[in-house]
């Protein structure tokens, strides 16, 4: 097939607010190199990791919430290894279709659907846990094509999931997966999730159902009923005080100033994960509390490959489904992204790009 010269996207030129992404028709697609594939993208779901890598929010200057940080406050290290190579495609959840391969690719084939988690790990013998991040250390999915390596692919063209569906999974249920797979959470755990509403919160639900666990999920009072859909038993207001020393394990993808009440809420020898801070990263807590309970914390980032190869079992087999509240064109990333800051949707937010022939 002949490879297409360029491209429609949306690339980020700088750190700051919704008007930093700009459509480009003419942006270059990457030739794959003899280890990559070219995939068309079918479908690209929003997620906080975008937002927080446009306003800067992974820089250690920023110590506010997601919703309170200030996008014009000249950050120059906001991505999640420091500097960004502006200009640059955003994006990390991808459902796309092989419509090219490099000459050392044997495991694919085109027009294969594929996806890829959104951390992708690049272990070395003194950084084992190293990862970069695709739509931050490298160009993502917020535009017609993308160039991956073939390593971090995988098949899931049998999937009974919609595109759509399968774009909603990588960055969402791939860390639910990672928090539940570091806290060793089974059918003995009764199971606090914080931010239970949202696209990782509704996903660490379904996977914490299909391992047996019990449920109590905090979310907003019009949310409930998507989180007990999910599977929770249970589901408490945010801002009410979980009951103390009552639950085996805690997810946390909010933090702020309830952390305190989280880590209350754990039995002694209770487990906390942790794999966001949307209300806040800068937390406080009593150390007596966490190592007179035998509190053990798991900061949860790194995906081993093993995590998103279960994810995708599940995927092919039909075992889970996300919880997709509205679809959007690429070129409406900008409404896409302040309807997910409003809080109002629960689950998952995607958008489509132009679909162009190859």
């Amino acid at each position: 097939m002949n490879i297409p010269e360029i491209m429609s996207g949306i690339q980020l030129t700088r750190h700051g607010g919704p008007e930093t992404l700009v459509w480009n028709d003419k942006i270059p697609v990457r030739i794959p190199r003899s280890d990559e594939v070219l995939v068309r993208v079918k479908a690209a779901g929003v997620n906080n990791t975008d937002i927080n890598t446009r306003i800067g929010w992974y820089s250690d200057d920023v110590t506010d919430s997601t919703d309170d940080a200030d996008p014009d406050a000249g950050i120059e290290d906001g991505g999640w290894a420091g500097a960004l190579p502006f200009p640059l495609i955003q994006g990390g959840d991808l459902c796309g279709e092989i419509i090219a391969m490099g000459d050392q690719v044997n495991d694919f084939k085109i027009g294969m659907r594929v996806t890829c988690p959104t951390n992708q790990p690049v272990p070395t013998p003194d950084t084992p846990t190293k990862c970069v991040v695709i739509g931050s250390e490298f160009d993502g999915a917020f535009a017609q094509y993308c160039t991956l390596s073939a390593d971090q692919l995988l098949d899931v063209s049998k999937s009974p999931l919609s595109d759509v569906e399968i774009a909603a999974l990588p960055c969402a249920f791939g860390t639910a997966m990672n928090l539940l797979t570091r806290a060793n959470i089974s059918d003995r755990d009764h199971l606090l999730i914080t931010g239970a509403s949202g696209g990782v919160g509704l996903a660490v639900v379904q996977l914490a159902k299909l391992r047996g666990a019990r449920i109590t999920g905090i979310a907003s009072p019009d949310k409930h009923e998507a989180v007990r859909m999910a599977g929770a038993a249970k589901v408490i207001d945010r801002g009410k005080i979980p009951d103390p020393q009552s639950y085996t394990a805690v997810i946390d993808v909010v933090g702020g100033d309830d952390w305190e009440l989280f880590i209350n809420a754990l039995k002694p020898g209770g487990r906390y994960a942790v794999s966001g801070a949307i209300a806040g990263p800068i937390i406080k807590a009593d150390l007596r509390t966490i190592y007179l309970n035998d509190i053990t914390l798991y900061g949860c980032t790194y995906q081993p490959r093993s995590v998103f190869v279960e994810l995708v079992k599940l995927i092919n087999e039909g075992l889970i489904k996300p919880h997709i509240s509205n679809t959007y064109p690429l070129r409406k990333i900008a409404t896409a992204q302040q309807d997910f800051l409003s809080k109002r949707y629960p689950g998952k937010l995607v958008l489509i790009p132009p679909q162009a022939n190859s």
